[in-house]
Order: structure tokens, then C-alpha cells, then sequence
């Protein structure tokens, strides 16, 4: 189990936010080999593939360069355009070439942990120029891995290359009495299987480099239980930060709620534990909505709103409990509470006329009716 400086375990996978970052960083699992093997493996293959057509240019070019007259030696400016023509021949035989080389060095990379292009892991850091920190890397596990894979490598491809030519010896020896041409047609054949052959010993390298990379990779990542914890503190906040957010919410809540009470039609109260603030559009031909709603304080500050305002304000105590625990700020009334609330606002606009002159002084408010699922007793 790896161990943080601090000795803590680290027993916790890494989370989401550990993987992003360190990956921004470019620190994810990369295999020298596995590059190395598919460079090599292009390489060589690219090289039988189009071992024969390189091989005929470059005859092309040997015929041509040992074939000139006299008159084409001595003229400058002939040697500079058959320097050209020559290079120019050997740049299309070997171009296939170096496309296919250009392909599997990308490929290579991104095969084991994707393309990443990181400027944060192409800064200088002058941390890499620490002596210390230098030796401590050169005695690090790290270190010894990649000493015993450079020894198992220098091993299997000295014994793969010894097998390839103990089974080329005859071709090899035949070449000496072969014609120009054949013999280096046939020499580009043996020395491109030879390499290809070699390269494939780098696969068994790269089969337990990569799994080995991946590890280890994620063992870097590992978290101990407090950076959990410290993660978890930064990510979603701490208690008494996110505490006082929730409070200035509430605070800003209950301002906008208080300043839409001078709207209301009617404010219906407990008398003094609860208070809410309703008003109806007939325009709108919707059900009465609520503007505010409180209890205790906040209830006693909705009272005061509505005198200021000369907003009618009436005591109806199941009514108010019934509001208040069925409906949300800024929603209307539910259905059951209808009749009631229609009986309250029928008092109101008596109240206004009588205070018109218009009417004679209305009874006291009557009891409404409060259905038995929408009642709340205190």
C-alpha cells in the first residue's frame, strides 16, 4: 500500500477532481517501451514494405552518379542539378517511409492514456535541478525498473539477434556472390527481416512495461483519507462559509418578500404567531397567490408592513395555519381553499366600501370553512 511524506496510508482511490487535475498536469500513464516498440515495429515493417522500391532508387541513383560524361563533371552547374535530381529521387523513395514513421510515432503515445497536450507539464521547474532530488530519483524504484528493463532488453535482443543470424547465415553468405543489383535487393530483404524480427522481442518488454505504467501510475494518484476529506472541505465548502451563504440567501429572500406585502389585498393572521399576505387579480382570473408568509418575527414585520400600507389586516387563525403550511411563496392557493379565501376577500371589499361611504359597517369575519386535510392545529 503506497504512503503519503507524511506517512499517512493511502488507501482511497483517486477521486474525479484528483484525476482531472493530474492529468492537466500531463501526469498519466506513459510507456517508453510500448513508443519504442511501435516505432520500430513501423519502421522495420515500413522498411520490407517499400524495401524494394528504395532499393531500385537508390540503383537508380548509383547507375546515374557512376555513368556521367566528362563534359557533365566539369560543368559546375550540371553537378548541382544531378545533386538535385538524385536527392529528389531518394526524398520519393523514402518518403512512404517517413509518413508511416510519422503515423506510429503519434499513434505510439496516445495509444496508452490519449492525447494530452499539457503547458503546464512543458514549464521549467527548477525543482529538476536539485541535486538531492536528482539522486533521490536515480535510487528510486522508478529507477531500478527502468535499469532492469534496459538489462532485460539488452538480453532478449542480443539472443533474438544471434537466432536471426544463425538463420540467415546462408543468405548472408550468398551475397558475396550475387550480381550488384540482386545482391543489394537481397541484402535490404535480410536486414529488414533481421530488425523486424529483433523488434518483436520488444514486445514482451512492452507487455509487462504497460501494465507496470498503468500501476503505477494510479499508485501516484492514491489518496489518503484526509485528502479525501480536505478535497471534499474545498469542493463543496466549509460548514460555516456555506452556513453564512444560506443565511445572506434567506436575508435577501425575506427582503423581496417583505417588499411585495404593500401588494397584497389582505393579510390574514394568527393573531401573533403566524402572518401571510395574498392577493388576487381578477384580470388574471387565477386563484389568489401568496406574497408572504412568516411566523414570530417575520410575522409581527408583515403586520407592521401592512399597517404602514394600509393593507387590511385580519384574524382568522385556522386560515393563516392552513396558508401557511400549503403554500409556497409566489404559488397560488390550493383548491380546497378556495371558498375560504373568496369568504375573506367578499369581507374585504365590505370593509373598503363601508370605509368608502359606500356601504354599511360589516360583522365581524365569520368562520370559513377549512377542509379537514388542509387544517393544521398548533
Amino acid at each position: 500500500m503506497a504512503e503519503s511524506e507524511s506517512g499517512a496510508d493511502k488507501s482511497e482511490e483517486p477521486t474525479e477532481k484528483r484525476l482531472r487535475e493530474s492529468r492537466e498536469k500531463g501526469q498519466i500513464a506513459r510507456s517508453k517501451e510500448l513508443n519504442t516498440l511501435a516505432v520500430t515495429l513501423g519502421g522495420f515493417g515500413g522498411m520490407l514494405a517499400f524495401g524494394g522500391s528504395m532499393a531500385n532508387a537508390m540503383l537508380d541513383i548509383m547507375r546515374g552518379n557512376f555513368s556521367l560524361t566528362r563534359e557533365v563533371i566539369m560543368d559546375e552547374r550540371s553537378m548541382s542539378l544531378w545533386l538535385a535530381a538524385s536527392g529528389q529521387i531518394a526524398l520519393e523513395a523514402l518518403f512512404p517511409l517517413f509518413v508511416l514513421l510519422l503515423i506510429v510515432s503519434i499513434v505510439g503515445p496516445i495509444s496508452l492514456g490519449g492525447w494530452l497536450f499539457s503547458a503546464e507539464a512543458m514549464a521549467p521547474k527548477l525543482s529538476r535541478m536539485n541535486p538531492l532530488a536528482g539522486l533521490k530519483r536515480m535510487f528510486s524504484t522508478d529507477a531500478l525498473v527502468e535499469l532492469l528493463k534496459a538489462l532485460a532488453k539488452f538480453t532478449l535482443i542480443l539472443l533474438v539477434g544471434v537466432a536471426v543470424l544463425s538463420a540467415w547465415q546462408e543468405d548472408l553468405l550468398a551475397i558475396v556472390h550475387e550480381p550488384i543489383e540482386a545482391a543489394i535487393l537481397h541484402s535490404a530483404t535480410v536486414v529488414g527481416w533481421s530488425a523486424l524480427w529483433m523488434s518483436c522481442g520488444l514486445i514482451l518488454i512492452a507487455a509487462v512495461d504497460v501494465p507496470f505504467q498503468l500501476w503505477s501510475s494510479k499508485q501516484k494518484l492514491m489518496m489518503t483519507k484526509q485528502e479525501v476529506r480536505d478535497e471534499y472541505k474545498d469542493s463543496e465548502g466549509k460548514p460555516e462559509v456555506k452556513q453564512r451563504i444560506r443565511q445572506l440567501q434567506r436575508e435577501m429572500a425575506e427582503r423581496r418578500m417583505m417588499q411585495s406585502v404593500p401588494d397584497a389585498d389582505v393579510v390574514i393572521t394568527n393573531p401573533t404567531h403566524f402572518a401571510v399576505a395574498l392577493k388576487y387579480d381578477p384580470a388574471k382570473g387565477s386563484a389568489p397567490v401568496l406574497l408572504a408568509k412568516g411566523g414570530d418575527f417575520t410575522a409581527l414585520k408583515i403586520r407592521e408592513i401592512a399597517n404602514e400600507h394600509k393593507v387590511m389586516v385580519l384574524e382568522s387563525p385556522a386560515l393563516a395555519r392552513a396558508v401557511f403550511y400549503s403554500t409556497e411563496l409566489d404559488q397560488e392557493i390550493p383548491a380546497g381553499l378556495y371558498l375560504a379565501i373568496a369568504q375573506v376577500l367578499a369581507y374585504v371589499y365590505q370593509l373598503r366600501q363601508y370605509q368608502a361611504g359606500k356601504g354599511k359597517r360589516p360583522g365581524p369575519l365569520p368562520d370559513v370553512p377549512i377542509p379537514p386535510d388542509l387544517r393544521r392545529d398548533e
